[in-house]
């Protein structure tokens, strides 16, 4: 078809679920076009974007794109990380779970 763009939506609705959604479009077409071409409904202006970039609703498309949306964090993942640290011990973690015999601590 001339005069169209083809594009991907995809979505991630629960953890370990992913939507994903092809439309073809007319050129031209906005990111909040798509999603309502999609029947999907249109997030804040913050939690969409296009290969993992944020971009307003009023962005034209490309012929394609990946359209994203994203869901809110529910963890700070520095928090969680911390967190994680923790729970694991500083023995079983990262540079320190692997020291040569007879090594000063921490390296």
């Amino acid at each position: 078809m001339a005069g169209s763009i083809s594009v991907l939506l995809v979505r991630a609705p629960g953890p370990r679920q992913v939507e994903q959604r092809a439309l073809r479009l007319p050129a031209g077409s906005t990111l909040g076009q798509a999603l309502a071409a999609a029947g999907w409904p249109a997030p804040g202006a913050a939690d969409v974007g296009i290969w993992g970039r944020r971009v307003p609703l009023d962005r034209p498309l490309q012929d394609g794109d990946r359209v994203e949306l994203y869901r809110p964090l529910k963890v700070d993942p520095k928090v969680a990380r911390r967190e994680r640290f923790g729970r694991q011990g500083a023995r079983t973690a990262g540079l320190f779970a692997r020291r040569r015999p007879g090594a000063k601590p921490g390296y």
